[in-house]
């Protein structure tokens, strides 16, 4: 590894004690509680920053993601197609990721974190400028992809650490 990946695992790491802190104690009905209508929920907001990470990191690896092949699609059970990472749900799409354990979700996190931290392991400074996205002007490099990752990440981790305050946990 080199300083910039050190620096990305760590930030990655981040995003996992985050998560964890986040959802590590609480019901389903609490992971599953929106401070008011059309808010998101604990539930959500870390399934679709696992989702996001789990995609993006798929598309740069040119792998499958971990929640096709390790079986979480089946496990969550969600009324969404494979490929749906939450992107653009409306509130009765947020409100459907519901009855998700706190284990559940740190299961999918940690599963992909550690898929994070391994495709890290191979990643190289000059691997960091290779494009990786041509649909966006100028196009999207490695490097700015896993910060991209990182930055949404961590906004939806601190949403719900918020929510968590919310309840009194």
């Amino acid at each position: 590894m080199n300083a910039s990946t050190d620096l990305l695992v760590d930030a990655f790491g981040r995003i996992r004690e985050s998560v964890e802190d986040a959802v590590t104690g609480l019901d389903p009905d609490e992971l599953g509680t929106r401070p008011e209508d059309g808010a998101n929920s604990i539930g959500w907001l870390v399934w679709h920053l696992t989702r996001i990470q789990d995609d993006h990191l798929a598309g740069v690896a040119g792998t499958e993601q971990i929640w096709l092949s390790d079986g979480w699609y089946d496990r969550f059970g969600l009324p969404f197609s494979p490929d749906d990472t939450g992107y653009g749900h409306s509130a009765k799409e947020v409100a459907a990721v519901r009855d998700l354990t706190d284990e559940l979700l740190m299961g999918y996190h940690g599963a992909v974190h550690d898929n994070t931290v391994q495709y890290l392991a191979g990643v190289d400074d000059k691997d960091m400028k290779r494009v990786v996205d041509r649909a966006w002007t100028p196009p999207v490099t490695l490097g700015v992809r896993l910060v991209s990752v990182v930055a949404d990440d961590l906004q939806h981790a601190g949403q719900a650490a918020y929510v968590r305050g919310l309840l009194g946990r």
